[in-house]
């Protein structure tokens, strides 16, 4: 984006920072939905459709926004973003986690543990290729990397709000999980940088859960996890740890250059933890909808001849997104694709960036006065909490943080939640007890408590 049109857009946005109290742009009126197929009666507000991000080269970003249940002039804006990369916040995260519906056969369902009870929350497909975001030239899709959807979602927000300006000077939150732990303060430091200048995002906090933010740490806890879990024999644990561990096998994947001796060590790690254990949620029966297969990067697996991936019969998700009136309640469209799919299968990513930490982007953020939120699962395999817990204590330290409120446990109805510790004003870690990957899909009323606590800066309940 130029200058000039840097400038513009500011101005617009300053503009209707003034008209921000009227009550709904005449811009998002063409994106209300009437009522999705099948949908039950609900009181608040949907609206899903289109920014365009490039006008030149007609790339285009797909959002569904539900507003909160009440009062939601009164609650803060919350952006979900999903993994992969390449994986759709609208089938992984509405659809599946935290939003307010669940596809069950022709019809929806509430889901009673909706993030949007206490949120407005937006859900963005991004990059461009994923779900029903699109571009009108597919040369679009290649060399897409870390730093242009950064770009490409900071873009996406200042024209979001040209059409809903009532939410201007609302609180924002990104939240999000996986490689998301890529996208969220990726995303939060062009907005901080952006705010020098203009002043436009009223950001409140960052929350991201199973992220990868450390390639080696994050990756190489998978082990220990194995072997603690009970998954992987003692000698195979020495294998993976001392001959090839997990950063080294996956490096070498993406390189197209697998050594013999990781090879070897992958092969043994496989047999033993079996493929009839999901390594999303270890303590999970096998064979999951592969709405919640959302990572690509994180969990890279070889296909073996005459192999075929299991994604279940039914897939709820997939079926409701692919129906014809769907879409059209939607305003979606499929462009250069004959079917949504949960993860992109035309997108071309810098796979690499993974490579490449972002804790330090935490670190700034915490230093920017941004609060930030790092839970985990605690039956993932993939992104274990260990991995995280250990970059957020050592983040802590770093920053010279002392701990305010000591690890833990908090609770959730009459239940042990998970387990806590809190840095200072603006660096938690939490754990959710009997969570997978996919927090909100695993254990919804725990991690509806766990975001009512990050929304109010308060800790976690300690009590019953």
């Amino acid at each position: 984006m130029s200058h000039l049109q840097c400038l513009t857009m500011a101005t617009a946005l300053i503009l209707l920072q003034a008209l921000s109290t009227v009550s709904c742009s005449i811009l998002s009126r063409a994106d209300r939905i009437t009522r999705l197929p099948g949908q039950p009666r609900v009181g608040f507000q949907q609206y899903s459709g289109y920014v365009t991000i490039d006008d030149k080269k007609q790339r285009a970003l797909f959002y569904y926004l539900a507003e909160a249940e009440t009062k939601p002039i009164s609650k803060p804006l919350v952006l979900w973003l999903n993994g992969g990369p390449g994986c759709s916040s609208l089938g992984v995260g509405a659809f599946s986690e935290n939003g307010p519906f669940r596809p069950k056969g022709s019809v929806l369902v509430r889901n009673l543990h909706s993030w949007n009870q206490e949120a407005n929350m937006l859900y963005l497909e991004t990059p461009v290729g994923v779900g029903f975001s699109y571009a009108t030239e597919s040369s679009s899709y290649e060399g897409v990397n870390d730093k242009i959807t950064a770009k490409d979602n900071l873009v996406f927000l200042q024209k979001w709000f040209l059409k809903f300006p009532q939410y201007l000077n609302r609180s924002l939150f990104i939240t999000g999980e996986s490689y998301a732990g890529h996208y969220v303060p990726q995303l939060a430091q062009l907005m901080i940088q952006y705010n020098k200048k203009h002043n436009l995002f009223n950001l409140k906090g960052i929350a991201i859960g199973n992220p990868v933010m450390e390639f080696a740490t994050d990756f190489n806890s998978r082990a220990e996890y194995f072997w603690s879990h009970g998954l992987i024999l003692d000698p195979t644990y020495k294998m993976f740890t001392s001959y090839c561990n997990y950063s080294r096998y996956v490096s070498e994947y993406y390189r197209g250059s697998v050594s013999s001796m990781c090879t070897k060590v992958m092969s043994q790690v496989s047999i033993e933890t079996s493929r009839f254990v999901d390594k999303y949620d270890v303590t999970l029966d096998v064979c999951i909808p592969s709405v919640l297969s959302q990572s690509k990067v994180v969990n890279p697996q070889p296909q073996q001849v005459g192999e075929t991936v299991d994604v279940c019969v039914e897939d709820e998700t997939v079926n409701y997104l692919n129906r014809r009136d769907v879409q059209k309640a939607l305003h979606a469209r499929l462009v250069g694709t004959r079917k949504w799919a949960v993860c992109s299968n035309v997108l071309d990513y810098e796979v690499l960036d993974v490579e490449v930490p972002t804790i330090n982007i935490v670190g700034s953020l915490v230093k920017a006065g941004v609060p930030v939120l790092v839970y985990s699962g605690d039956q993932d395999s993939v992104i274990p909490l260990t991995g995280s817990r250990t970059l957020v204590k050592r983040l802590a330290e770093e920053l010279g943080l002392r701990t305010t409120v000591p690890y833990r446990v908090w609770f959730a109805g009459q239940q042990v939640g998970g387990w806590t510790q809190v840095y200072g004003n603006t660096l938690a870690f939490a754990t959710v007890r009997g969570a997978a990957h996919e927090v909100p899909f695993s254990q919804p009323a725990r991690a509806l408590v766990l975001f009512k606590a990050f929304l109010g800066g308060r800790p976690l309940p300690e009590e019953f």
